[in-house]
């Protein structure tokens, strides 16, 4: 029952509405180059699962490596049961390893598999739905100081009342764009400023200790754990952590080392649903409060961090994401949209998605 017959990709690109996003240390992109993987059962049900890594400098991953590791993996998932997860994975890890990004449009598709199977959303097999939705944050693409807070005052107008600057830049800079978003604020916004590893230590400490003033949540200052330690130690300031988080392990050493009151659980990074589904779960238990998220994506990954998210106890919740009002392709019907700043997943079975197969054109991987 329920076995893996065949296991196919395609290739589809996600132009931005903003043209372009830009973030710490110069990084931008225009175009997102996403891979859906759709997984075949003998009995002829098929799941989906999308995978879309922020170009090659943003995670150790890429989106021409999510289709060469599925050429290496999928071949030995063929006949497996597509709603053992617990096995699939297993199975995943041992054929292939590290490449997480790799494996979690397979391990999304299978349950969107069990969903479709079990006559239940995600959210339910998950724990169920808390809420009858969920906040949403947006993230502001690197600017000048002024453009940033307009940006941020737009989308404002459109409901959020989370922003997620994008600074790791000039520290000079960054404090500027800080103050001029904080002004423009009302009460009960949240403000977050990501600095995607952007600075060095000793430019971290100058901006947290410049916006002491500021209700400011600092992200990811550094590149490596250790130095956002070290800055965690040195602040007040709410502390997210997100690149350095890249599995269980490492969320657990974070939760020993007191390194952060936030963090961000990609599902792509930890591999798919299965596993960030466990680390949302141990957040939930120790009291770390979540960004439920992933790389990048269109409608089947906001279609997959909408269930997670909506099945999160909303105390846990910090916030989520919606990349598919980012992009100008819709890449399936059904797909979750935002509405005034919030998000809610969709009630019908799996992921409550139908991939149109005239934007994704022909497979560019068939495994069987």
């Amino acid at each position: 029952m329920n076995k893996i017959k065949r296991i196919l990709a395609y290739q589809v690109d996600l132009p931005l509405y903003e043209e372009s996003y830009n973030w710490a240390e110069g990084k931008s992109v225009s175009v997102f180059d996403s891979t859906v993987v759709a997984v075949e059962t003998e009995e002829g049900m098929i799941g989906y699962g999308e995978c879309c890594p922020l170009g090659p400098f943003y995670l150790p991953s890429y989106a021409q490596g999510v289709r060469a590791g599925l050429q290496e993996l999928a071949p030995h998932l063929i006949g497996l049961d597509a709603t053992n997860h617990s096995n699939l994975n297993l199975v995943m890890d041992q054929y292939l390893k590290g490449h997480p990004y790799v494996k979690s449009p397979i391990d999304v598709a299978c349950w969107d598999l069990k969903g479709k199977v079990t006559g239940l959303p995600v959210s339910s097999l998950l724990g169920g739905e808390h809420g009858k939705d969920f906040v949403l944050y947006r993230a502001i693409s690197q600017q000048g100081p002024d453009a940033m807070a307009e940006n941020v005052k737009n989308y404002r107008d459109e409901g959020y009342r989370r922003f997620q600057l994008k600074v790791g830049g000039n520290p000079d800079e960054d404090i500027n764009r800080i103050r001029s978003v904080a002004k423009i604020l009302k009460s009960g916004d949240k403000l977050i400023a990501d600095a995607n590893t952007g600075w060095l230590a000793h430019e971290a400490i100058r901006v947290v200790n410049s916006v002491k003033d500021i209700d400011v949540y600092i992200e990811q200052p550094c590149a490596s754990y250790e130095e956002c330690l070290t800055i965690r130690k040195k602040t007040t300031h709410p502390f997210i952590l997100d690149e350095s988080i890249t599995g269980i392990s490492a969320l657990l050493q974070g939760f020993n080392d007191q390194a952060m009151d936030v963090v961000n659980i990609k599902i792509s990074k930890f591999g798919g649903i299965t596993k960030a589904a466990l680390a949302r779960d141990l957040c939930t238990e120790v009291g770390i409060a979540m960004t439920i998220e992933d790389t990048w994506g269109g409608d089947i990954v906001t279609a997959a961090i909408a269930h997670l998210a909506q099945s999160t106890k909303p105390k846990f919740l910090f916030t989520a994401t919606d990349f598919n009002s980012y992009v100008t392709v819709d890449i399936a019907n059904g797909a979750p949209k935002r509405e005034n700043g919030r998000m809610k997943s969709s009630g019908k079975p799996g992921l409550g998605i139908d991939p149109k197969m005239d934007v994704l054109g022909k497979p560019v991987i068939d495994i069987f």
